[in-house]
């Protein structure tokens, strides 16, 4: 069994961007890559995640601005917020923590993103550009960071029989998209799906993300499955996931830890989606 470093394969990334951006600013003389990342409302969670993203454009050299916004604030001025630094030049992409407060229509604020600065690839422009193959918008950063992980450990998708577990439009749905254009063959379940272990133990490579903690157990893979845990749920005071890991990792061939696995690579693929847009700007 190999475990799947997330967070050792993102520091690989971070460091190439970093060197990259180092020779841009230094030897070129150009300004570096910017990402504004705007929170709305005191979510504990989403603090801590922004705070983790605003650590990595540091670790990169890049200049970031983090917008932090009334709970109350209403959709509009959100929006308009959204247009300023649509017309910043100083920024190269734009973030919306979710969740946002529910009376606030989500979509409606993501694609008030320009699509060019959309690198969380969440916009129906960047959807759209995904689902058709297009490699001129951004992809949704977790599948992303999913996708590199398994090219980056020689896993092989083409032709192989993927569950994803998870319907969510951040991960479940566009992870599945990404595997079916390299040649996976895909089946989205979900929590609630039917015989739901007898599709899991059929499956090659398992993608879990449903936040339902230790949900699949050894007896529902089958041996030498890979399987990847994007789940992150809190059980007496410590992290796991949606894998029971001590249990499935006697049968896997590869497996992801939580922590330490898939969430490092989500940072790493916004950071590398911020530093594409950038390098589509100043070249």
């Amino acid at each position: 069994m190999i475990i799947i470093d997330g967070k050792e394969f993102s520091k690989k990334i971070l460091e190439e961007i970093s060197n990259e951006q180092k020779e841009i600013v230094e030897r070129k003389n150009l300004r570096p890559a910017g990402l504004a990342v705007i929170i709305v409302g005191e979510n504990p969670a989403s603090q801590v995640y922004v705070r983790n993203k605003t650590r990595a454009c540091e670790k990169v050299g890049f200049y970031s601005e983090t917008i932090k916004l009334e709970e109350n604030i209403s959709e509009n001025d959100l929006i308009k917020k959204i247009e300023e630094l649509n017309e910043n030049d100083k920024i190269d992409g734009i973030l919306v923590q979710l969740p946002l407060p529910k009376r606030i229509d989500e979509l409606k604020v993501i694609n008030s993103i320009k699509p060019e600065k959309d690198v969380d690839g969440f916009s129906n422009v960047n959807v759209g550009k995904m689902v058709i193959g297009d490699e001129s918008g951004f992809l949704s950063c977790t599948p992303y960071g999913i996708m590199q992980l398994l090219e980056g450990y020689d896993i092989d998708v083409n032709g192989k029989d993927v569950v994803v577990v998870g319907r969510s439009n951040i991960v479940g749905k566009p992870m599945a998209m990404m595997l079916i254009q390299k040649g996976a063959t895909v089946q989205v379940c979900n929590s609630r799906t039917k015989d739901l272990s007898k599709k899991l133990k059929k499956a090659d490579i398992i993608v879990v993300a449903v936040g339902v903690p230790r949900m699949i157990k050894a007896t529902d893979v089958k041996e030498g499955v890979v399987v990847i845990d994007v789940g992150i749920n809190r059980v007496d005071g410590k992290l796991c996931g949606d894998v029971d890991y001590e249990d499935v990792a006697q049968k896997a061939s590869y497996i992801t830890p939580v922590p330490g696995g898939v969430g490092p690579m989500t940072i790493a693929s916004l950071i590398k989606n911020t530093f594409i847009s950038y390098q589509r700007k100043i070249y």
